[in-house]
């Protein structure tokens, strides 16, 4: 039996992964000192302007912010080597925070979708032009904090769902102040009170979308599916129709962080042939996939024969998990 151990060259493209953390700090910090002193004035701007609209944008700044300081942390902490019980180090710590953010974004949501019908039934009077002035700058913030992310996510080597969970922050922030600005303008002209309400609504809508995709593509890594767009049938097929591959059973796609897939299998090789050649092949194989950690446990057949007419063992293992991948057998 023989196990596959990473080559210097892998090893190498594997810390390639860790995030550039000085640039990533950096640049978050800034975005989020920025979003920081912006919500501070329209916390106080959306009071004086009666506007749910503004503090429904502000509730949703300090999660941008809140989203920062949780990518600047879990940042630090992922590219710390893996020790004791943890052998992956903390990596999944960017996951956690991605799904907080989610959590936040759709539980915020929901509390001021309800305030936004409050508001439908009884509207109250909003001072038009001030929410106008604050929306239009919360577009210049929140393009310049965009720029800022964008930028610690040019310089990090890998896409971190813990930074496009921040990002998401950002940009739905964004179209929310865009609705908000639209909301003045008709109040300003028409008078419309209810403009603001609705505003908010859009705004929720917006959250719930950032946030449930958040949630959704963090919990396919906690629960160890493979990455989306990966199909594991069409990879253990493919390994099942490389050279002198007998059998791909128990194998296993999934990703140990954002933008790290893994794999594992049991590989069944012709007898006679170079089972190490064979794992070498399947590695680079798996490379071509976009898969570039894994593990393979390679082992002949026990079947009489050899080639690619044996009849391979059945009970080679006792509890394969998943498909058994075999090449075709020639007629």
């Amino acid at each position: 039996m023989s196990r596959s151990v990473p080559a210097a060259g892998q090893q190498h493209h594997g810390h390639s992964h860790v995030l550039g953390q000085d640039a990533d700090g950096r640049w978050l910090a800034a975005a989020g000192a920025l979003i920081v002193v912006f919500m501070a004035g329209e916390v106080v701007a959306g009071v004086v302007a009666h506007s749910l609209a503004l503090v429904s944008d502000a509730a949703h700044m300090l999660t941008d912010a809140a989203s920062i300081a949780l990518a600047l942390v879990t940042t630090k902490v992922a590219v710390r080597p893996p020790r004791g019980g943890y052998t992956y180090g903390l990596r999944r710590m960017e996951i956690l925070s991605a799904q907080a953010n989610g959590i936040t974004l759709v539980l915020l949501a929901i509390w001021l979708g309800y305030e936004a019908v409050r508001r439908l039934i009884a509207p109250q009077p909003v001072t038009g032009s001030l929410m106008l002035t604050v929306a239009l700058a919360g577009v210049c913030v929140n393009l310049a904090a965009s720029r800022m992310i964008a930028r610690s996510r040019d310089k990090g080597g890998r896409r971190s769902l813990n930074v496009e969970g921040a990002a998401a922050h950002i940009l739905t922030d964004l179209f929310a102040f865009a609705a908000t600005a639209v909301a003045a303008v008709i109040v300003i002209t028409a008078g419309f009170d209810r403009a603001d309400p609705i505003a908010t609504l859009v705004v929720v809508g917006l959250m719930l979308h950032a946030g449930g995709g958040l949630i959704r593509a963090s919990g396919r890594i906690f629960l160890e599916a493979a990455p989306a767009g990966l199909d594991p049938a069409r990879v253990g097929a493919a390994m099942a129709g490389r050279p002198h591959v007998a059998e791909v059973h128990d194998l296993h796609v999934w990703e140990i962080t954002s933008g790290m897939p893994a794999a594992s299998a049991h590989v069944l090789v012709d007898q006679g042939e170079d089972c190490h050649a064979v794992r070498a092949d399947l590695e680079a194989l798996l490379a071509q996939h976009g898969i570039t950690h894994a593990t393979l446990q390679v082992d002949h057949v026990t079947a009489e024969g050899g080639g690619r007419d044996t009849q391979v063992d059945e009970t080679h293992c006792e509890e394969p998990h998943g498909p058994r991948y075999r090449p075709e057998q020639s007629p």
